[in-house]
């Protein structure tokens, strides 16, 4: 998506294929993934979602690539210049010694317990090559838990389901927690409130509406289970979101705090307002 947006701002082409039926952004929230694919295609960039890459024909000039869509079987070949292939990564651990020290590992990854320990003792992995996201504030946060450990500290192990994800397209995504849908099939009875960037001042003065925030909250308890963001800046606001949830703040809390205003970070109140039949903004 970054790469999309990028080349798309400096005057190419772009067509998006998303195997997955969700949308552009398969791991977010499906109300984030839809608004992108319609902000993506007013900028011009052509989206194809639920669709299958077929084949890749390199022969000669450019590229041919055969797509197919997944819900008619229709297929079409789409001519271009340069195919980017975003398929994910794949640890990079062959070859470095794991299996002459006998260190477990699953499908590539290195096995760990909670303070990154391997079965191999005084040898600990932390980052891309063990389970979890593979981001670097993720590896950063082990590290220290990692070495906290090893001093002989206590650390408390690291909160997976408090992980902060940021895509740095534009307009930003920023998500941490559980999407609405899976918090149901975690059996959670829920409310959930949105505030979008049209009804707020600074979006407006920043001359950037697009977007959203969502939130989600436990209706039995207030529990902060999740939010969803996309618009200006939202990389910026989803800390305060990872800090509520970590000090279990309740939705009545974050309503009750006062936000400043004109900015965009009061969409988070807003939304947590509109969750509990409380906003005044919309």
């Amino acid at each position: 998506m970054e790469f999309a947006y990028f080349y798309s701002t400096i005057g190419t082409e772009v067509t998006i294929v998303e195997f997955l039926e969700q949308g552009l952004v398969p791991r977010e929230d499906p109300d984030i993934s839809k608004e992108l694919g319609k902000i993506y295609q007013k900028s011009g960039i052509k989206v194809m979602g639920n669709t299958s890459v077929e084949a890749v024909d390199t022969k000669g000039k450019g590229c041919k690539v055969t797509v197919k869509n997944r819900k008619t079987g229709q297929t079409e070949e789409i001519s271009c210049d340069i195919v980017l292939s975003a398929a994910g990564v794949a640890p990079n651990t062959e070859n470095i010694g794991l299996e002459e020290l006998g260190i477990a590992t699953d499908r590539g990854m290195v096995k760990v317990d909670e303070y990154y320990r391997t079965n191999v003792a005084g040898i600990y992995a932390i980052g891309d090559i063990v389970p979890g996201p593979a981001l670097a504030h993720v590896a950063s946060a082990e590290a220290i838990i990692c070495v906290e450990k090893i001093a002989g500290h206590h650390p408390e192990p690291l909160d997976y389901n408090n992980i902060p994800s940021c895509t740095y397209c534009s307009p930003e995504i920023a998500s941490v927690g559980y999407t609405e849908q899976a918090a149901k099939e975690a059996g959670y009875e829920i409310k959930v409130g949105k505030f979008p960037f049209t009804a707020s001042g600074k979006a407006s003065a920043a001359g950037a509406k697009a977007g959203f925030v969502k939130v989600i909250f436990d209706a039995k308890y207030g529990e902060f289970l999740g939010a969803h963001m996309i618009g200006a800046n939202v990389t910026e606001m989803i800390a305060e979101v990872v800090v509520a949830r970590k000090l279990e703040t309740t939705g009545h809390e974050i309503i009750k705090s006062v936000h400043p205003h004109p900015t965009m970070s009061e969409a988070i109140m807003e939304a947590a307002a509109a969750a509990y039949d409380e906003v005044i903004h919309l």
